[in-house]
């Protein structure tokens, strides 16, 4: 009975906080989107990931950029060509990991891999970057993925 109490009493001074966090225009809204497939932890996407443009006047340097650190940072999982067949890929989870899906580009757009790539997500495994790449950086592979696409 008391750790259910302990529990409550918990919830409510987070809501509360939230409340106040909120109110004070200081609320960092997430939101959560589980993906096609519907499993797992789903990707951490601020509200406007959608609008969120590059900074990058995308010219062949930033494409090379780009392919440079996706061949480094993706291909293990992703492939050399963005299919999801690299050596560490989840064969249960190919189609998410395939990058070159034209269906898939209207909920792909920019901003939305970019935070993809930053934050990551934990199921389908996807590695967050934000450590170890710059923004700069991030920013370039967003620009090169999106050529893998199919037309």
């Amino acid at each position: 009975m008391m750790i259910r109490r302990l529990v409550i009493l918990g919830c409510g001074v987070v809501l509360a906080g939230m409340v106040v966090l909120e109110k004070s225009g200081v609320a960092a809204a997430t939101r959560i989107d589980v993906g096609q497939s519907g499993t797992g932890a789903g990707w951490q996407l601020p509200p406007d990931a959608d609008a969120k443009k590059s900074p990058l006047q995308v010219d062949t340097n930033v494409l090379a950029t780009g392919k440079s650190v996706f061949k480094d940072k993706c291909t293990k999982c992703h492939g050399q060509g963005g299919l999801g067949d690299g050596p560490d890929a989840d064969p249960e989870h190919r189609e998410d990991m395939d990058l070159t899906n034209p269906k898939r580009a209207d909920r792909n757009v920019d901003g939305v891999v970019f935070y993809k790539v930053w934050n990551g997500r934990r199921r389908p495994k996807m590695p967050a970057f934000k450590e170890e790449l710059t923004e700069q950086q991030v920013w370039s592979v967003v620009a090169y993925v999106q050529t893998l696409r199919k037309k």
